[in-house]
């Protein structure tokens, strides 16, 4: 497909990539999951990250905040975690003789919503509203969050113990879902030798969310051709027809795919959207949207989903 030429170099661009060398050096022998992170915030959506613990998850989710210069805020999900936990509540001023709204802890820029699975469905939904529409409601009355703003959740695998699954609604809220992994040996002897540095002694390149709410625009506004729209319209198309998935992808679905494909072109230096960008993000942004037939095989639906369709 045709495609415009490369733009001038961008001094915002530039910020980025310093920011994402600054994770690489704090997040060993992971790069994916950084880039992918990288990703979900430009995609102005949301990450999950599913492994088992101890891989870093944590770690990249301060890390993140720190290199973007974002205010971050960790909620532990349990079993008997309330929605007010995480949202905030009214309280009674006997001085004012009127409520006051407390805010939770989702009034922060990047939310760790850590092990989001061991909390009920009731507390996993009071994050729905926040991460669609970037506020909440609380009796009555709504209040915006910051922008930006970014959940990073992190679910135990659905077969240890004490865990509840996410609900569709919660799963479709998220741009890509990734695993970690484990660690090349070299850098795991590295990480065992010297530690992790604090997340505290990082240097953000970017001076105010401004800068930050300027690159998302950016991203937002990357070319794309017809024949890109065609070639993700026909990838959406297949995945409601294909064998083996009994629900497939929502225009919704849809449109966090392209956003995120224009986050991917972003970050490799592009000012245009190809095949190759859908394709690089299709696999982590769609999996975990489709409903196969058959549960459990969601990732080998959606690379099977993928080659079946030919870019013109």
């Amino acid at each position: 497909m045709s495609v415009p030429a490369e733009g001038p170099a961008n001094p915002i661009r530039a910020e980025l990539q310093v920011a994402m060398a600054t994770c690489n050096r704090q997040i060993l022998g992971n790069p994916h999951a950084v880039k992918s992170a990288f990703i979900a915030f430009l995609a102005g959506g949301h990450l999950l990250i599913e492994d088992l613990p101890g891989l870093g998850k944590t770690t990249l989710a301060r890390t993140l905040a720190a290199a973007l210069g974002l205010a971050f805020k960790r909620i532990q999900f349990t079993a008997d975690l309330l929605p007010s936990d995480i949202l905030g509540v009214s309280v009674f001023d006997p001085e004012k003789r009127r409520f006051e709204f407390h805010p939770g802890a989702v009034f922060t820029a990047i939310l760790l919503a850590d092990e989001i699975n061991r909390a009920p469905p009731r507390t996993q939904s009071a994050l729905l509203e926040a991460m669609a529409e970037h506020q909440v409601s609380v009796d009555g009355s709504t209040y915006p969050l910051p922008d930006p703003f970014l959940v990073i959740a992190t679910q135990n695998p659905t077969d240890l113990s004490g865990t509840f699954p996410l609900p569709d609604s919660q799963l479709d809220r998220f741009t890509l879902r990734i695993r970690m992994g484990y660690i090349p040996a070299e850098q795991e002897r590295a990480l065992l030798k010297h530690g992790v540095a604090g997340s505290n002694a990082i240097q953000s390149e970017f001076p105010d969310p401004a800068s930050l709410r300027q690159l998302r625009t950016e991203v937002q506004a990357l070319h794309c051709s017809e024949a890109l729209i065609d070639y993700l319209q026909r990838l959406i198309a297949q995945s409601r027809q294909f064998p083996g998935i009994r629900v497939g992808l929502s225009p919704r679905a849809g449109m966090s795919l392209l956003s995120a494909g224009k986050a991917h072109a972003y970050i490799e230096g592009r000012d245009f959207v190809s095949a190759n960008d859908i394709q690089a993000v299709f696999i982590e942004a769609a999996a975990h949207r489709i409903h196969p037939v058959v549960e459990g095989n969601n990732r080998e639906l959606a690379e099977a989903l993928l080659t079946s369709v030919a870019v013109d």
